[in-house]
């Protein structure tokens, strides 16, 4: 379950952000309504496969300016996702080049 409020790493728009659940989904929902702390999109309706992490509750950790601070676990695990799909796109564009 992704209660509301719940604060997660996800794939938005291709691009790995923090999100925080919109409102409280079920495990059996496909399509999930999240808020991101992105300037681009403010929310957005992601597939439950794009989710990739549930961040463990930050209620003390939100900043009244709208910032939002993650303990160092939860900031490198976002670094983590955030590398890994990275690469992912730097080794598909290399082989693109490679054959075209």
């Amino acid at each position: 379950m992704f209660a509301d409020g719940s604060i997660a790493v996800a794939l938005v728009k291709n691009q790995v952000m923090i999100v925080q659940a919109a409102r409280t989904h079920t495990k059996r929902e496909k399509y999930l309504d999240v808020r991101t702390y992105s300037h681009s999109a403010k929310v957005a309706r992601i597939s439950s496969s794009d989710l990739l992490t549930v961040l463990p509750s930050l209620e003390d950790n939100l900043v009244t300016q709208g910032m939002l601070e993650l303990p160092k676990n939860a900031y490198s695990q976002y670094m983590k996702f955030n590398s890994r799909h990275q690469k992912r796109y730097e080794s598909l564009w290399s082989a693109w080049v490679s054959k075209h």
